[in-house]
């Protein structure tokens, strides 16, 4: 015995991504809601994103380079070091005022 898969239209598709889209409800509740499983809507809506990626472009910097990461923590170990060592004196002429 053999089972049929069901054919959705590209249509139908396209709304029910649609419709998680725009709403704020998990993909489980929208998949019920529209009488799918939610793995399908997932990867219909995986695929979307993938032909769309205009629509989810974010506002995040580029990543940066291993050489400036690399100068900023030497950077931060440098200044981490000043710090201790102005605690040090900062502290020995405090003890000597007294």
């Amino acid at each position: 015995m053999t089972t049929s898969r069901k054919k959705y239209t590209q249509k139908f598709k396209e709304d029910a991504v649609e419709l998680f889209l725009t709403s704020d409800r998990p993909i489980v509740q929208v998949a019920e809601s529209v009488g799918v499983k939610a793995g399908t809507l997932g990867n219909w809506i995986k695929k979307y994103r993938a032909e769309h990626p205009e629509k989810f472009a974010t506002d995040e910097p580029e990543s940066v380079s291993w050489a400036d990461h690399q100068a900023v923590v030497a950077e931060n170990a440098r200044l981490k070091q000043e710090n201790e060592f102005l605690g040090k004196v900062s502290a020995f002429f405090a003890a000597k005022r007294q």
